[in-house]
């Protein structure tokens, strides 16, 4: 029962990292990060990376992908659909060219150097909404512009990892062999027709149903299934099981069960499994991995806060913003944070990014997610004056 003693550490101390974390006004993500750096083999080496880690992790990232769609606001999305879409389209070809630029000059392999450009291609604007919030901007065009920008970002990031997932090696059956692989996009096409066909008609009529269950939590019980059911189909078919979750949550997001839903799964993911999940990725990491890969730390680093901030600042003054404007969307989709971090581990679990050079990634990720909200703070004070 070893495993109930490192589960009572990590909450307790991703509470309290959290906590300062954010009483610092940064993302609670940082200090759960910090916190496996701390417990894990980089410092104090109290826990290391273990079965029961990796399942809870498992879990932890497939219901944290599923609170992403269900509070993905597609209302908000179809208003700004235009503005949304250059923001996000074209701050993602930045930092995907600039990121696979990089791989290459470092001596990735080119499925390696791809995939290095779609975890910085993510975006994370939990950290830009508080700062939004705080300097009453969220409600401005600017702000709506940057939230719409990030739910085409998620999808747009959500897909081509699958896709890049299954091609990073052939499916596998049962017997050993490769299968067809017509077979296996002809079954990745079937499933995202099953996506739209299950959000626009089933899924709404089975949350209906599980309403009138007489069991306790009903709503919360089947929408679990679905996320669950959905990701396990997804890893069927070769695709990312992040997917199933996600588009489960936009589906479930659509209905009237949506704030019931949400107010009931938030304590079961942040709570037990998604605190595992963040701890997990600071165990891998090591002081040591940056160190002796500094100059790939560094270049990650500032190529990725200026790809993102160049990128989708272009991308807004194509859809007709001022110049500065433009510069405060684009600082607002700087910050990678747990997108990037659940892409990269999934990369890591598909032997799409090495363990060797783990640790100068997950850092370049950290150090944009950390000068984010200074970056929005600093040029929304400018256009305010």
């Amino acid at each position: 029962m070893e495993f109930i003693g490192s589960l009572c550490l990590i909450l307790i101390s991703t509470a309290i990292g959290g906590h300062f974390s954010a009483r610092l006004n940064l993302p609670a993500v940082i200090g759960e990060l910090l916190v496996g750096i701390l417990l894990g083999p980089a410092l104090l080496n109290w826990l290391q990376p273990n079965d029961f880690i990796h399942f809870f992790s498992e879990i932890g990232v497939v219901i944290l992908m599923f609170i992403a769609g269900l509070e993905s606001d597609l209302s908000l999305l179809r208003r700004f659909i235009r503005p949304s879409t250059y923001v996000a389209v074209v701050g993602m070809l930045f930092p995907i060219l600039i990121a696979y630029l990089t791989g290459l000059y470092f001596h990735f392999s080119q499925l390696e150097s791809i995939f290095l450009g779609v975890t910085f291609a993510a975006t994370s604007v939990s950290i830009s909404v508080v700062v939004l919030q705080e300097m009453k901007q969220l409600d401005s065009h600017e702000g709506t512009t940057i939230l719409g920008a990030a739910v085409v970002d998620d999808v747009l990031a959500v897909i081509v990892l699958s896709i890049l997932i299954s091609f990073s090696g052939g499916q596998v059956n049962s017997s050993g062999n490769k299968q067809n692989l017509v077979l296996s996009l002809l079954l990745q096409i079937g499933y995202f027709v099953l996506l739209f066909v299950l959000g626009r008609w089933v899924i709404p009529y089975v949350m209906h149903f599980s309403s009138k269950l007489l069991v306790p939590a009903s709503e919360t019980l089947i929408s679990l299934v679905l996320c669950l059911g959905l990701a396990d189909l997804a890893d069927i078919t070769g695709l990312s099981t992040v997917i199933g979750a996600f588009f489960a949550g936009l589906a479930i997001g659509q209905t009237d069960y949506k704030v019931l839903i949400d107010r009931n799964i938030e304590p079961i993911g942040y709570a037990v499994f998604i605190p595992v999940f963040f701890v997990s990725i600071g165990l891998n990491m090591t002081f040591t991995g940056i160190i002796n890969d500094f100059w790939l730390f560094f270049v990650l680093s500032i190529g990725g806060i200026l790809s993102k901030l160049l990128g989708a600042g272009l991308g807004a003054k194509l859809a007709h913003f001022s110049w500065p404007s433009s510069f405060m969307i684009g600082a607002g989709m700087v910050s990678r944070g747990e997108m990037a971090l659940i892409i990269a581990q999934l990369g890591l679990q598909s032997h799409l990014l090495s363990i060797d050079r783990y640790s100068a990634v997950i850092g370049a990720i950290i150090i944009t997610t950390l000068i984010a909200p200074f970056l929005l703070r600093g040029t929304i004070s400018k256009i305010n004056h």
